[in-house]
Parts: structure tokens; C-alpha cells; sequence
């Protein structure tokens, strides 16, 4: 009896392709260079302004036009600027701020609502006209906000609303990009079988909106509340066309108003610039809060 000896096997060995995939296209270092160096130019792009109005209103107004701009002068000013924006013709400062707040706060507010109701509705119901009154609304988007303005003054000056809080307020109400967004959200998002087994259930069709499509619309409502805000927190053209009294003006007008007048009085460069970093504050910190929903909105639905 013969035996034959076996030759030991050994263990097969996997390539180093068969680990795992190849996840190496598109990282060279010369593309990351290049990207990173355009982030860099786009961020100071936006952050140099950010920091030479901070600069700028720490000094006094001889420190400003006879120091480096983009840096402090020898005495520190900014309490002493900030207190004379407060404090000057008795506050005015502090109505402008809060009529910006009303205009831009209720503004954005109602206009985000009323834009998810219409993309909502758009989205998920289906009637004679639709696309018809969807192509209107998006042909809004192609409308700069300064060709309706001097038509919207000689219609409210007629309704009597010229000159008031309404004739900044109404037209602040409107977004045609925030109607697209939500329609093309609603319509990714939104699940028809989800609105047919509230239905099944008893509810109305408003609550079925205020209960599952608001909650499913959520990130796109934060970035149509975003945009909208800063939009009507920045608008300077409409209310300067509707409004005369000092009173109702909006934080854009009203440092219009003194940057008018530096030329009599020096000393309003002071009140400008602390007036100035005082109303950024306000959209720096919207950006900070809503950033997560605002970048989840844009990007929501691009990687199914």
C-alpha cells in the first residue's frame, strides 16, 4: 500500500484590489490645492468687509482717516461709538432696529408659510392650470424687486397705505423662489400614500398640511426663511421709495440717512460705522443657528 503525500495547500491570498473599492479618483493633491485655494479667496472675500467695519468702528473719526484701515487704531472706541449710536436723537437707532425686526422677522415668517402652503399645494394636487400658474410664479423669479417697486408705491399712495409699515410689509410677504423651492421639495419629499392614509384617517386637508407637510417640508422652510430674511433685512430701494418718515425706516435707510450727512458733520463716519456692525449682528447669528437646516435644505434629495 502505497501513500501518496499531498502537497499542503496554502491559504489563497487576496489582491489588493479585492479589499475594498477604490476610492483614490478624484483626490489629487492639485485638485485639493486648487479648490482649497479658491474656498480661501471666496471666504475673505466675504470676511475682509466683516472685519474692516469691526476695525473701523473702534476708532474715532480724526483715528479713522488718519490710521491703516485694516487696523486698530491706538484708543479703543467701540463702547464709546456704540454708545453714541444708542444715544443719538433720543434712540432712533434702537426704532430703526426694531422696524427692521418687524419688517424682516414677520416678513419672512409669513412669507415662508405662504410659500410651503403654495408649493404644497402645487406639488400634490392635481387641477386644471397647474403648470400654467407654476410657470407664472417662476417667471417671478426673473423680476428684480426694483421694477415693481415704483408701481407698487403708486398703487399703495391710491389704497392710502403709502408711507405706513404695510407698504414695507406686503410686498415683503411674496417669494417666488421660496414657492419653487417648496414645490420641488414637496414633491421629492412629500409621500402621496402618506397623505391618502391621513385622509383614510379622518383629517381634513389643512391639518394633514399643518401636520405632516410642514413637519416633512422643515429644512426647506428654514432656507426659505433664511434668504427671505436676509433679503428683506438688507433691502434698501422699496422702503426708500415708500417711506418719508424717519420713524417707520428700516436700519439700511436710516444709515443711509446719516452717511448723508457726513460731509456737513464729520462726526456721523462714527455713528455710521458703529450703526453698521451693529446690524450684522443679528443676520451672523441667524446664519449661525439656521447653518445646519440651510445646507441641509440646499442639499437634500441630491444623493438618493
Amino acid at each position: 500500500m502505497t501513500a501518496t503525500a499531498t502537497k499542503p495547500t496554502s491559504a489563497p491570498v487576496r489582491s489588493k484590489a479585492s479589499v475594498g473599492p477604490d476610492r483614490s479618483a478624484g483626490r489629487r493633491r492639485s485638485s485639493t490645492i486648487i479648490v482649497t485655494a479658491l474656498l480661501v479667496v471666496v471666504a475673505l472675500y466675504f470676511l475682509i468687509p466683516v472685519y474692516w467695519v469691526f476695525v473701523a468702528s473702534t476708532k474715532s473719526t480724526a483715528d479713522l482717516f488718519s490710521t491703516n484701515g485694516f487696523w486698530f487704531a491706538p484708543t479703543f472706541s467701540l463702547w464709546e461709538n456704540i454708545g453714541r449710536v444708542l444715544s443719538y436723537d433720543n434712540g432712533i437707532f434702537g426704532r430703526w432696529f426694531l422696524n427692521s425686526a418687524i419688517y424682516a422677522g414677520v416678513g419672512a415668517l409669513l412669507a415662508t408659510y405662504f410659500a410651503a402652503a403654495g408649493g404644497y399645494a402645487l406639488a400634490k394636487y392635481q387641477f386644471r392650470g397647474r403648470n400654467l400658474v407654476f410657470g407664472t410664479i417662476l417667471g417671478g423669479v426673473l423680476v428684480p424687486g426694483t421694477a415693481t417697486a415704483l408701481p407698487l408705491f403708486l398703487l399703495f399712495s391710491q389704497m392710502g397705505l403709502a408711507n405706513t409699515y404695510w407698504s414695507v410689509l406686503l410686498p415683503s410677504l411674496v417669494s417666488p423662489f421660496g414657492l419653487f423651492l417648496c414645490r420641488i421639495y414637496a414633491q421629492a419629499t412629500v409621500d402621496t400614500s402618506l397623505i391618502e392614509a391621513a385622509r383614510i384617517d379622518g383629517a381634513g386637508e389643512l391639518r394633514i398640511f399643518h401636520t405632516i407637510g410642514l413637519k416633512v417640508l422643515t429644512p426647506a422652510l428654514v432656507t426659505v426663511f433664511l434668504f427671505q430674511l436676509v433679503g428683506i433685512w438688507n433691502n434698501y430701494f422699496l422702503p426708500l421709495v415708500m417711506l418719508s418718515d424717519s420713524e417707520l425706516y428700516p436700519i439700511t435707510l436710516g444709515l443711509n440717512n446719516w452717511l448723508s450727512q457726513v460731509d456737513r458733520l464729520p462726526e456721523f463716519y462714527e455713528l455710521t460705522t458703529g450703526g453698521v456692525l451693529l446690524s450684522i449682528i443679528p443676520l451672523s447669528i441667524a446664519m449661525v443657528v439656521l447653518q445646519r437646516f440651510w445646507r441641509g435644505g440646499l442639499t437634500e434629495g441630491a444623493v438618493k
